[in-house]
């Protein structure tokens, strides 16, 4: 960091105002988390100098054999965390590929390996909780294919024979199951059922629940799906890219849909964050820290739900929560601002019939995985929930938002962020 304050101070300076925002507030946006030292020591290093088009051991550049190495130990890991051997040492045969440079990039991969344009895409609807790459027709998932969508039901909770009878009318060529807004488990088996009842591949984007996976805390989709992609960061704790896999017969496509298809030469740099991300997975201290992500989410959702705050479907089997705030006077997008001010960041989101613009929305979105990954425990989640009511309820009060801020940065200061150098 000398050199670039050296080099140029107005972006120093600039990262420095952001690192005190880290080291501040209160982060509870469900996608973001804290890399640790040595995850961004990789990803900041002289890999970065290196192009690497190809896969390891077939390169279209000389000088690979060091980021050879670097790709194979990544590629591994991963497989290690998602297909470990079962007590009979067998595995389900999958492939990987780490070199998308995000988790939708890696569903784009995915699709462009098995898709034409215009078949038939399910996924879950964006407004109930889904993704962008689902198939919304703001995405190039909704306009190279033609997307169906299953919903939530009034529960909150997807129907499984709601999505079946859509699969049967509609016969997708592939059915997504995933996430970015969704509290509960995935029926991975159910899906699969379906999806060899009307002929379709199965892809699971657990780019949400990644970690939880991988510790056992979440069921997998590996026995399950056709293929598997998910984001490296979130609860898996890494740096900003993605990973797809896929069975056997189906890693030649997704590897050349991936480089040539959709992306140039991969980011060596990151490949080793991720490398350096999935061995910090793989030790027994990462189980506990999902635990305790579960802890706090748990927590932090009775609490709301006491305080008198809706949670769509009515509470959480993961990391995140989805405050549902159609019956209140004020949006998400007003609570997300609020709630800055107090010096907690959150996202506004959309809630199952959604009557608002998705730039407004009637919901708010909470995770666990950041706080946790301060040291937070269950009873600073309970308090960190009334912290939230205190400023909704006091939501034009200046004076108090600011009492309350000062309040969240003193419990900032007791659970410093790993790896987070203070200016």
């Amino acid at each position: 960091m000398n050199a670039l304050a050296d080099q140029d101070p107005a972006i120093w300076h600039l990262i420095q105002h952001e690192a005190a925002r880290q080291r501040d507030d209160l982060e509870l946006i469900a996608s973001e988390n804290y890399a640790s030292a040595a995850v961004m020591a990789a990803a900041g290093s002289c890999l970065t100098n290196k192009y690497a088009e190809g896969l390891p051991g077939k390169r279209y550049y000389g000088g690979c054999s060091v980021v050879d190495e670097v790709e194979n130990v990544a590629r591994d890991r991963a497989l290690e965390l998602f297909d470990p051997p079962g007590a009979s040492g067998a595995r389900h045969g999958l492939g990987v590929n780490v070199q998308p440079h995000s988790g939708a990039q890696a569903n784009a991969a995915v699709y462009l390996a098995c898709l034409k344009p215009g078949d038939v895409l399910l996924g879950l609807d964006l407004s109930n909780g889904g993704h962008l790459t689902h198939g919304s027709p703001a995405n190039s998932s909704g306009k190279l294919y033609r997307a169906v969508h299953y919903k939530v039901d009034a529960s909150g909770r997807i129907d499984m024979n709601a999505v079946r009878e859509i699969a049967l009318r509609e016969r997708p060529r592939m059915i997504v199951t995933g996430a970015s807004a969704y509290p509960r488990l995935w029926d991975f088996a159910a899906f699969r059922s379906i999806a060899d009842e009307v002929g379709a591949l199965l892809l699971a984007d657990i780019a949400h629940v990644a970690g939880l996976v991988a510790v056992g805390l979440h069921p997998s989709p590996v026995p399950h799906c056709d293929f598997v992609t998910t984001t490296t960061h979130k609860t898996l704790r890494g740096p900003r890219g993605g990973i797809a896999m896929a069975r056997a017969d189906h890693m030649k496509a997704l590897n050349s849909a991936v480089f040539p298809g959709s992306q140039g030469g991969p980011l060596m740099h990151i490949i080793a964050a991720k490398a350096v991300a999935f061995g910090e997975a793989l030790q027994p201290t990462f189980k506990a820290y999902q635990q305790q992500v579960l802890a706090n989410a748990q927590a932090m959702a009775s609490r709301l739900q006491e305080r008198g705050f809706a949670l769509v479907s009515g509470g959480t089997d993961n990391h995140l929560m989805l405050m549902d705030l159609s019956d209140r006077a004020y949006s998400g997008k007003d609570a997300e601002d609020v709630l800055g001010r107090a010096g907690i960041t959150v996202n506004k989101n959309t809630v199952p019939n959604e009557k608002r613009s998705p730039f407004i929305t009637s919901g708010i979105r909470l995770g666990t995985p950041a706080m946790t990954t301060r040291g937070l425990l269950a009873p600073d989640a309970v308090r960190v929930a009334d912290l939230i009511v205190e400023a909704l309820d006091n939501r034009e009060d200046a004076d108090h938002l600011a009492k309350i801020r000062g309040e969240v940065h003193s419990l900032c200061a007791l659970h410093p962020v790993p790896g987070l150098r203070a200016p």
